[in-house]
């Protein structure tokens, strides 16, 4: 059967969990190989950034995103604490200015409330893209976008 799905959301919350491969940025007590620690810095940087909302009273996205890296290689966006204000066909993007100019797109907004990861494909420039975007599609609106920056 084809269920139709309402362009709107209905208040949803998700929270899922940090995925359980990613790394952690302190190990304690380890001592790396300086070629490896070299790697990992290159690979294994955080970013880090806090939404800030539109503020037209309509459309609005808090709380922050984070990219982490995973022990294979790979990245999470993951949004905590995130709350946009309900709205149609929201969509996450990583892009290069708040008009989503250029962007990659990460799919749809899972719910707008809650915590969520969001997979990076390979091959993204994070210093390129390093902004967040919630993004409707259908208007072209802004929701509200974060600042990332490297820890």
């Amino acid at each position: 059967g084809v269920f139709a799905i309402s362009p709107y959301f209905t208040n949803t919350t998700v929270d899922e969990a940090l995925p359980s491969t990613a790394v952690q940025s302190m190990m304690e007590g380890e001592v790396m190989m300086e070629e490896k620690a070299m790697m990992e810095e290159k690979a294994m940087k955080t970013y880090i950034g806090t939404f800030v909302g539109v503020g037209d009273g309509i459309h609005d996205a808090q709380g922050a995103a984070k990219i982490i890296p995973l022990e294979d290689g790979s990245k999470v966006l993951r949004l905590e604490d995130f709350k946009a204000t309900n709205g149609p066909d929201l969509y996450v993007y990583l892009a290069t200015d708040n008009k989503a100019s250029d962007f990659v797109s990460l799919g749809e907004l899972k719910a707008n409330k809650g915590n969520q990861n969001y997979e990076i494909s390979d091959g993204i420039n994070l210093e390129k893209y390093n902004k967040v975007l919630i993004w409707c599609k259908t208007f072209g609106v802004l929701f509200g976008n974060a600042d990332l920056s490297s820890q």
